[in-house]
């Protein structure tokens, strides 16, 4: 009977301190735009020099770098476009009272060496300017075609497509988050609306 207790105790420590390690994954947000491949290169005469240090943050346009828990398996990640309001694509299908859709335009580029599989609405959260987070929601709207809900990437392929979010009507969104991995991986890119 104690051994018994023995191993039990034994086995739920092991399985805490798993789930410890599991938990503290490292996670980071990145938010600092990649560089621009066709951005004319500063050289010589007449060349500009930033006038500031402070590092430049992600917004609308730019190109995150994010990677995925399985080996070879990275995206580069663009917010494109945002509708705010946006309008819905299905007269049944409307915000709930006090709310309204906004809706951003995401595009996934696969540049790992590992195919890509996911839902990409999933790993996608938007911010207002107090800090409250809200999840993507189900729901087509009129700006275009809405992400796939099950997109499949092989390696240099890309999706493109409108991810839905319901917000106060009051609220001002401020940012936009994207985690691959259905929002489980290691490495959130953050991009400013505003």
């Amino acid at each position: 009977m104690h051994a018994r207790i023995r191993i039990a105790a034994a086995a739920a420590a092991a399985l805490g301190a798993l789930t410890l390690t599991a938990c503290d994954t490292g996670s980071t947000v990145v938010d600092e735009p990649k560089e621009n491949a066709t951005a004319p290169a500063d050289s010589g005469e007449g060349a500009t020099k930033k006038t500031s240090d402070a590092p430049e943050v992600a917004k609308v346009g730019d190109t995150l770098t994010l990677e995925g828990f399985e080996e070879g398996s990275k995206l580069d990640v663009t917010v494109v476009k945002v509708a705010d309001p946006a309008k819905s694509a299905d007269e049944f299908m409307e915000p709930a009272s006090g709310k309204r859709f906004v809706g951003v335009q995401f595009q996934l580029v696969n540049t790992g060496e590992a195919a890509y599989s996911d839902s990409p609405s999933n790993g996608a959260q938007i911010a207002d300017s107090e800090g409250q987070q809200f999840d993507a929601t189900i729901g087509d709207i009129t700006a275009g075609p809405s992400m796939a809900s099950s997109l499949k990437l092989k390696p240099g392929a890309k999706g493109l497509g409108w991810i839905v979010f319901e917000v106060p009507e009051a609220a001002k969104v401020d940012t936009v988050q994207f985690t691959m991995d259905s929002g489980f991986a290691d490495k959130t890119g953050e991009w400013k609306l505003r």
